[in-house]
């Protein structure tokens, strides 16, 4: 590599592949000085620095401030600036790389399958590859060498060997980017996807809300006869698709999520978000669904958990309840009905109970009418303790 050359690569780098030209000359420099160094033996305070002419693009060595002339040196200067620039265009390379993809996280894009490597999926995407992990795919989908796929970029990082990729079609918003593909109303903001819950390769519900009262967010989904989400159910290989109308009426948005089943009543709990749900004898199979994947899915949907009931077990949970009730009322009335004594002292247990007695305090009237120094004659008995056990037996007392 002769020295001019070497300027106009390091020009054309800076051109091409945005590398500062800076950069690059403290790199060869640097290089340059490392390989000179085991070429000669300086002195121990000496450090050996290489210098580029930016005008002429000749290298010169210096140890300290000494010029070092070598037969050698222009050799290995020149291979070793060729190694430097060809390590920094494979840099850029990567770099160029990294951020193209980095900055496309969260979009849909498209490859050929080209091998399969321990479960993982790796794509052809041109510049590079990309890779789907096992646990990334749907289990019900198959794919051959060759094939066309799309799939959600996942993330990216660097690597070592290069800009790692990772897509995605198991992800939820898999699924979103392709009803934004093919639903105008979604991608232009008039209808909004406000929840999915997905069981990869089974079904997906989607909750869709009309921020345009003239639009039906339902119908701009499902398309003129079907044709737009079939167009996502085929890209999914047959994944079924639920579209349900979001409501602000959590009852309603409940209802809706676990169609088709016809709901019969609806018991909230709004400070655990929990919803008891009643539904006819003849709707308990198709509102808990397969495996319980309708109910699982609505309540990931909602972000509320729903317990479902028939009118039989919902009786007889009512029936429970009641019977709980009242034997927690019989518990409250016997406690009423009997005399309060030492023993229902908080913290207070038989050997305590004896050391009060031995002090002449034995009913809540006289301890209640105690001193704290009276109490705290007892060993180990503190003065707060003491305190607390007179206070309660004022309580007890009533």
């Amino acid at each position: 590599m002769e020295s001019s050359e070497l300027l106009g690569i390091l020009e054309q780098l800076e051109r091409d592949k945005g590398i500062q030209k800076e950069i690059l000359i403290e790199a060869v420099e640097a290089a340059v000085a490392s390989a000179a160094k085991k070429l000669w033996t300086v002195g121990k305070d000496d450090e050996v620095r290489v210098v580029l002419n930016t005008k002429t693009g000749k290298l010169t060595a210096y140890a300290g401030e000494q010029e070092i002339r070598s037969s050698e040196f222009g050799r290995i200067a020149a291979q070793t600036a060729k190694q430097v620039v060809i390590q920094k265009i494979r840099e850029a390379e990567k770099d160029v790389v990294f951020n193209e993809y980095h900055s496309r996280i969260g979009e849909i894009i498209s490859g050929g399958v080209y091998r399969f490597e321990k479960g993982n999926i790796i794509i052809d995407l041109g510049k590079t590859e990309a890779c789907i992990p096992k646990k990334e795919q749907s289990g019900k989908e198959e794919f051959r060498q060759g094939d066309r796929i799309r799939a959600y970029l996942l993330d990216v990082s660097r690597e070592s060997r290069g800009p790692q990729i990772i897509l995605s079609r198991a992800h939820p918003n898999f699924v979103k980017r392709l009803f934004e593909m093919e639903v105008p109303e979604i991608y232009e903001g008039i209808v909004e996807i406000k929840s999915i819950s997905r069981d990869v390769g089974e079904r997906t519900k989607v909750a869709v809300y009309s921020k345009d009262e003239k639009v039906d967010c339902v119908g701009a989904c499902v398309g003129m006869r079907g044709s737009r989400v079939k167009n996502i159910v085929s890209e999914l290989q047959g994944e079924k698709i639920d579209i349900v109308r979001y409501s602000s009426d959590i009852k309603e948005y409940i209802q809706a999520a676990l169609s088709p089943a016809e709901i019969s009543q609806i018991q909230l709990n709004f400070d655990d978000q929990k919803a008891n749900i009643i539904v006819a004898d003849d709707q308990l199979s198709l509102a808990i669904g397969k495996h319980g994947q309708n109910v699982r899915l609505a309540s990931k949907l909602v972000a509320w958990e729903l317990n479902l009931f028939s009118l039989e077990q919902w009786q007889k949970y009512q029936q429970e309840l009641e019977a709980q009730e009242e034997v927690e009322e019989k518990k409250i009335s016997g406690k009423k009905d009997r005399h309060a004594d030492l023993s229902d002292l908080a913290g207070v247990g038989d050997k305590l109970i004896a050391h009060l007695k031995e002090l002449g305090l034995d009913t809540l009237e006289k301890i209640s009418k105690a001193n704290i120094e009276d109490l705290t004659q007892i060993k180990g008995l503190g003065k707060i303790k003491a305190q607390k056990i007179i206070d309660e037996a004022k309580s007890l007392q009533g």
